[in-house]
């Protein structure tokens, strides 16, 4: 029998991406705690709009008997907490210093190990870096997420306002023992506003894209962990996307890995703060602003595809896709480069997409949805369909870390074993309107990132620092992420060439900041019974 969580305890944002679920706008506000117990009445009056993990009515499935269901939101809300946060709130010191060193230092404090960049001075940046500051008076102590379904017009509907007005409301009525932090960049400096990006319609509505603004289709590779999905659905949602073993079977990863209070990968339950009931089923989340320069990107592929368009002998429009994909280590559709590694294998899988679609051929479309997760890099040893210093590779290396994937006999691969304790889930939604909507780079657009995992330092920064902000494990010397990673002057990128071909390796460089970093900080996603608990005041690690 699987993992069976309780999921009425666990916040829903942790399970789920909401973007996925129909609800791709979202808000995100910050609070500062002044006084300790209007910061808890607040709490207690905010809890009971929280939304849970508990599964919401399946429009496809036919409810199961004594199947437990809750009504599904117009807006999903969830809390999350800074290490100064709880402190302000009167969790005991006696619990808090349970917490791990990476949350109680907090994620200014370790921005030069996870590589960040800054667009301008420190000190000068204060305008853009809007959560790094060290007046107690502008410290984020309370993350509010706001996740909303949309109205065909493509604006949230009313009710993403109501419950703003809502928290806006008990905020004003602690007099100052709560404060609602300002100074967002964006249309309204009070908060945060995130929306998918939208399709507009010939008849005036708007769909929601899975895209973010650099133009790839986002939001694929997520892990899968036991117990996140029902057993009869686990075989399915796994593949590609859980742990593989040794006889290259998929399986989902350890529910320790996301939850704390539940063993890991390790087979080990991590230390966390006590009492037990208020660290179990909690995690942690990396927020993340990230500014995307989407016009720095779009002149630079352009730039290096004149280059690379004679060296391959191929059309301009044909060397930017190329060019985009290897450094992705996907197609702009998500196709990897595994399964299609130039762009005739590419047209060639979207000819067949097409195809199967006109004909209503389910069986092709669903195993070609399996082929955009479903694989491994066993069979591009040398990099030569998926760089090895691509952005897809670096962020999940699968089995690539495998030392025994040399060995002839597929017994004795081990699997991904290394690359299973280094996960992450990803949340969060694109902020902003890119060029040639917006005036430029200068305007606000990138994406609000919120990266969960049970341990920020064994998972987010690992990944961070060692492999998208080095280039060692991938064999590409002190190489960045060509997309997320930091680019000085002399910032590059390498192709390899094909053994089996004629062309050569060809060299992306001058590569420009791509991606810069706006704010951060580290937070604790409580479960239910630990925001009772932090609400009542009755945190006891006695």
């Amino acid at each position: 029998m699987g993992v069976q969580l309780d999921l009425a305890d666990i916040q829903g944002n942790v399970l789920t991406a909401y973007g996925k679920l129909g609800f791709p706008k979202g808000r995100c506000l910050l609070l500062n705690i002044v006084d300790g117990r209007a910061g808890r009445t607040l709490l207690d009056l905010v809890r009971p709009y929280v939304t849970t993990a508990l599964r919401w009515p399946s429009t496809k499935d036919a409810p199961k008997p004594g199947a437990v269901f809750q009504k599904r939101p117009q807006v999903a809300v969830n809390l999350a907490f800074t290490f100064w946060g709880l402190l302000a709130l009167g969790v005991p010191i006696r619990s808090l210093r349970g917490m791990p060193d990476e949350f109680i230092d907090g994620m200014p404090a370790r921005a030069d190990i996870l590589g960040d960049n800054f667009p301008k001075p420190i000190e000068q940046a204060w305008d853009e870096v809007w959560l790094w500051r060290e007046d107690p008076k502008r410290r984020v102590h309370v993350l509010v997420t706001l996740n909303a379904q949309m109205n065909p017009d493509g604006t949230p509907v009313a009710e993403l306002d109501a419950l703003t007005r809502l928290i806006e409301g008990h905020v004003a009525a602690t007099q100052g023992g709560v404060l609602l932090l300002s100074g967002h960049r964006g249309a309204d400096p009070r908060w945060q506003d995130l929306s998918a990006l939208l399709e507009r319609q010939a008849d005036g509505t708007a769909q929601p894209l899975p895209t973010e603004h650099f133009g790839f289709l986002d939001a694929i590779g997520d892990p899968v962990f036991a117990g996140q999905h029902e057993a009869s659905k686990m075989a399915e949602r796994v593949r590609g996307q859980g742990k593989l073993l040794p006889d290259q079977r998929w399986a989902p990863l350890a529910t320790g890995e996301f939850l704390l209070g539940h063993p890991d990968e390790s087979q080990e339950i991590a230390g966390a703060p006590m009492p037990l009931d208020f660290s179990r089923n909690g995690t942690f989340i990396a927020y993340r602003k990230l500014h995307q320069n989407v016009a720095a990107f779009r002149d630079a592929i352009d730039r290096m595809a004149v280059a690379f368009a004679g060296v391959m002998q191929m059309p301009h429009h044909e060397a930017c896709e190329t060019l985009r994909a290897k450094i992705a280590g996907r197609w702009s559709d998500r196709v990897p480069l595994i399964q299609a590694p130039d762009y005739a294998a590419w047209q060639a899988v979207r000819q067949r997409r097409a195809e199967a679609a006109r004909q209503g051929d389910a069986a092709t479309l669903a195993a070609l949805d399996r082929a955009l997760v479903d694989f491994t890099f066993r069979d591009d040893p040398h990099g030569a369909k998926c760089p090895f210093g691509s952005h897809l590779r670096r962020s999940n290396t699968r089995d690539m870390m495998d030392p025994l994937l040399a060995s002839p006999d597929p017994k004795q691969w081990n699997g991904s074993v290394l690359n299973n304790r280094r996960r992450i889930l990803r949340r969060g939604l694109p902020y902003g309107a890119a060029p040639p909507d917006a005036t430029g780079d200068d305007a606000e657009h990138g994406i609000v990132l919120l990266a969960t995992c049970a341990s920020l330092f064994r998972q987010f920064e690992f990944v961070q620092q060692q492999w998208m902000q080095y280039g060692l494990d991938f064999n590409a010397g002190n190489d960045t992420c060509p997309i997320i990673g930091n680019h000085g002057e002399a910032a590059k990128f390498v192709i390899a060439a094909d053994p089996a071909g004629d062309k050569p390796p060809f060299i992306c460089d001058r590569l420009p900041q791509f991606v810069e970093t706006r704010g951060g900080e580290y937070f604790f996603v409580p479960s239910m019974t630990a925001l009772r608990m932090i609400a009542a005041g009755i945190v006891d690690p006695t």
